[in-house]
Parts: C-alpha cells; sequence; structure tokens
C-alpha cells in the first residue's frame, strides 16, 4: 500500500532534474501534497502564494508566459473550485499551466465535508482545451507528470491521497489513455478513474472469482476522451458500470453516458459515485463505501 499524493514532491523532482523548466506554486499546503520535498530541493523554483488561490492560478499563468512549466499544486477543491474564474481565464489563453488536485473527492475524509471535492472533474470537463489525467497508484505519478509536461497547454491531474495497491504492471503497463487492465471476457465493463483503482479492482475481483467473465478498464485520460478506443473495448457488451471517487454527475459517469448516446450504444449502465449529494465528514473509506464507492456496490450492481 502507498499513497500516490507522497510522489507528488518526488515527481516533480525527476523532471527538474530531467532539465524540464519546472516551479512549483503553492497555498500553504506544502506538507500535506508534499510539495515541500521539491522546495528543499529548489527553494528559488518554489513560490508560496498563501491562502490566495486566485492569485496563484494567475502568477502560474505569468511563470507560464515567463517560459517556466508551472505546477500549481493544492488539495482538488481549491484548485479548481476557489480558482475556477482565473482557471477558466487560463483555459481560455491556452496557458501552459499544470494544476495537481490532491485529496479529491472525498480523500479529505475527516478534515471536513466542505472540503471534499465531489466536483473537480465535472468542472474542469467543461472547460475547452484543458486535458484531464487521473493516475492510479502510486508508481503512476511521475509519468503522469511527464505526460503532462509534454502536452503544450492546460492540464489537471486528479492525484489520490489515500494509500492504496501498486499495481502489478508487468503485463499492461501504466495507461496514459483508456485500456483493459484485466479481462476474461466480455459480459460487463467496469470503467474507473484512477483514484478507485482499489475499489474497482475489489469489485472486477469479487465477480470472477462468482464466475462472471468481463472487462476492468481504467480511463487515465478522461478529457479528451478517446471514443474510439472506448468503443473498441465495450463493443458487444450488456453491461458497464463506471466508478469514481466524484459525484456521478458530470464526471466519468457522466462522460460515458454522454459517449454511449452519441456513438448509438445500447448497453445497461449503472453510474457508481455520490448521487446529487453532499457528503459528511469521516473516515474517508467508510465514507465511500457509505455513498456507494465500493467493490461490493460494484459487484450487486453486476450480478
Amino acid at each position: 500500500m502507498k499513497a500516490p499524493r507522497d510522489e507528488i514532491g518526488k515527481a516533480l523532482i525527476a523532471l527538474k532534474n530531467k532539465g524540464y523548466p519546472i516551479v512549483a506554486i503553492d497555498s500553504d499546503l506544502a506538507s500535506s501534497t508534499r510539495t515541500d520535498q521539491f522546495q528543499s530541493a529548489y527553494p528559488a523554483c518554489f513560490f508560496e502564494m498563501g491562502i490566495a488561490e486566485g492569485s496563484a492560478m494567475s502568477f502560474a499563468v505569468g511563470q507560464a508566459i515567463e517560459g517556466n512549466i508551472p505546477f500549481y499544486v493544492n488539495f482538488a477543491m481549491f484548485v479548481t473550485g476557489t480558482a475556477w474564474t482565473q482557471l477558466r481565464q487560463a483555459c481560455y489563453a491556452k496557458a501552459n499551466i499544470k494544476l495537481v488536485g490532491s485529496h479529491p473527492g472525498m480523500d479529505d475524509g475527516p478534515d471536513g465535508a466542505s472540503h471534499h471535492a465531489l466536483e473537480d472533474l465535472a468542472l474542469t470537463r467543461v472547460l475547452p482545451g484543458l486535458t484531464i489525467l487521473t493516475p492510479a497508484d502510486a508508481d503512476e505519478i511521475e509519468g503522469a507528470f511527464e505526460q503532462a509536461v509534454n502536452i503544450d497547454g492546460p492540464v489537471y491531474i486528479r492525484v489520490a491521497r489515500e494509500p492504496m495497491p501498486i499495481r502489478d504492471k508487468s503485463v499492461i503497463p501504466r495507461v496514459t489513455d483508456i485500456a483493459a487492465i484485466a479481462e476474461n471476457g466480455n459480459d460487463f465493463a467496469i470503467l474507473f478513474e484512477g483514484t478507485v483503482m482499489e475499489q474497482a479492482m475489489e469489485g472486477y475481483e469479487k465477480l470472477v472469482a462468482d464466475g462472471k467473465k468481463g472487462k476492468l478498464i481504467h480511463v487515465a485520460k478522461l478529457k479528451p476522451f478517446n471514443h474510439d478506443a472506448f468503443y473498441a473495448l465495450i463493443e458487444g457488451c450488456p453491461s458497464l458500470v463506471t466508478i469514481e471517487n466524484h459525484t456521478v454527475n458530470g464526471g466519468l459517469g457522466g462522460q460515458i453516458a454522454e459517449a454511449m448516446t452519441q456513438m448509438g450504444i445500447a448497453a445497461k449502465l449503472c453510474r457508481l459515485g455520490t448521487q446529487d449529494t453532499f457528503t459528511e465528514s469521516g473516515n474517508s473509506r467508510e465514507l465511500k463505501a457509505k455513498y456507494g464507492i465500493s467493490g461490493a456496490a460494484i459487484y450487486q450492481a453486476l450480478s
């Protein structure tokens, strides 16, 4: 078990060591987002903006204009929600900024329901030109960051707080777009965004143990969405389930529903996530289970 957010600082340092003109921007949460590691290694390239998210986003755009590649790292609720107006303007300008949202969904658990980012994918998915990456386990963070710096334009990277298993990548390597990380048939498909890989894998394994045959699909790039690859993966599959640490409205579930309608795919779809409701403060794993984000919920939906 390893927490993806623990790799944020290391990934930034690795990029800087490779010669990328990286700067890191913080809003008084460096120890929680692990950017303090980058601060220690490259203090002249670290900027503490305080609890002023709109100003921090504008500052990131300025850094991009100067030729740097800024990573503004903050809790998902603040980097997408609090600074949304400035983010929209940055996307309008096609600014080469990289945003990292840690503590997404209910990952901020007991710190308060007001910090639960259940809308960040919806808030970012509506913005033209913004790429959305959802890496899964801790070993995928550095690769996702390097993928982001090689995209000319704004990128949002969603990084889980909670420790989760490291997936064996000896057969299927890190997913950079959309791909099945496990499959034994075509009776069902489970599609997940990276921060719920553990729950998705649990659901898949329960179904396989029960004799069912299907696919486990990681949507590692939510936007732009690869419609052709999606269709190839689920063609002929009668039942689909999406699972996300997010509201079912406007996130992964919304994207899949839209794609199915647009492409005329006649299959049953169950969207797992929060069902148009605010959540409560508490242990994040227990909260996810309470709101239907679990392997058991997947199993029930496909049984």
